[in-house]
């Protein structure tokens, strides 16, 4: 079973509109964003279950949409969250094409870890270079790693759930189909 193009584009809306829904629950809390990333676990699922060019597009829309929605982020952080949410959706799915380890599993961790780093990295150089110019691209990565600790132990636990359960529920194809003896 191949996921269709419909299919795929139900999907990136709902992992869109969760980047607006799932960061209101968590900004009851002061901080609660920059700690739980929850934004972030909509675009790296779209990536993940849709592919690099639907992670892209969720990546640009979620923060736009929740900005424009409810404010958030605020819109001096749009511009290097929508580049490192982007970054996250194209490289989960671009990892899922190249990494074939014959383990879901560790396919999805491979991609998300090299995604997560790589999305933080993007964000800094983008916001060393032209949003904030003068800052320090890896002094705002590490930062950032630091203080989103929680938020990607969660993502490490969730999404490999999720994908998993959407699975099994067979709203998505296996990742490597058992052959069928008859």
């Amino acid at each position: 079973m191949k996921m269709t193009n419909v299919k795929k584009l139900v999907f990136t809306a709902v992992c869109t509109a969760l980047c607006v829904v799932l960061p209101m629950a968590f900004h009851s809390v002061q901080n609660a964003g920059m700690i739980f990333l929850p934004m972030h676990i909509p675009v790296l699922l779209c990536g993940l279950m849709c592919g690099w060019p639907f992670g892209f597009i969720c990546g640009l829309l979620g923060p736009a949409l929740s900005c424009l929605l409810t404010s958030m982020p605020p819109v001096a952080m749009l511009p290097s969250m929508m580049v490192e949410c982007a970054a996250y959706g194209c490289i989960t799915g671009l990892m899922m094409c190249f990494v074939h380890t014959k383990n879901p599993t560790i396919d999805l961790y491979i991609s998300m870890l090299v995604a997560m780093v790589a999305g933080r990295v993007f964000a800094g150089f983008a916001k060393a270079w032209i949003f904030t110019p003068g800052t320090a691209p890896f002094a705002w990565v590490t930062t950032s790693l630091v203080a989103g600790i929680p938020g990607i132990v969660i993502q490490l636990v969730l999404i490999p759930l999720v994908v998993y359960s959407l699975t099994k529920a067979k709203l998505l194809p296996e990742r490597y189909p058992k052959e069928h003896s008859q």
